[in-house]
């Protein structure tokens, strides 16, 4: 599957400040996807500071627990067409309130991290997480589901 092709711009566009124990975890995913598929974390403390840092271009996806639900493998496919569209990506999280009504309008779709609610400094977490993983399961090297 989709090794061959070219990882495509992914920013993720989150409330507040990863604080520890995610921090760490954010850094070490970060840097593992870092080689196959480069992300970018920007913290921002209000809706109004996330609007202006949805990045031009590209797709937006909003996290929403009423999105749709994808396993891992799900996540690798939808990821792989992503990368044939050479689209680049902005994943948004929002804070405690959820996400501004415009990003969810605005979204090309919404994707769930379960039906759960959890912190955002998680679903930042969660998200690198399973990009990673969806990663190594595109080059062909093993996962854990």
């Amino acid at each position: 599957m989709g090794e061959g092709r070219a990882a495509l711009k992914t920013t993720v566009v989150a409330f507040g400040r990863g604080s520890s124990p995610f921090s760490e975890a954010e850094v070490h995913y970060v840097k593992l996807l870092s080689r196959r598929q480069p992300v970018e974390v920007i913290a921002v403390k209000d809706d109004a500071e996330l609007l202006r840092r949805i990045p031009a271009g590209g797709d937006l996806i909003a996290l929403d627990r009423g999105g749709r639900r994808l396993d891992s493998l799900a996540w690798s496919r939808w990821l792989d067409e992503r990368r044939l569209a050479a689209r680049d990506l902005c994943f948004a999280i929002g804070g405690p309130q959820g996400l501004p009504a415009e990003v969810l309008e605005d979204s090309r779709e919404r994707l769930s991290l379960g039906p759960q609610t959890m912190a955002h400094q998680l679903a930042r977490v969660v998200l690198l997480e399973q990009l990673f993983r969806a990663v190594k399961i595109l080059a062909g090297e093993p996962y854990h589901c």
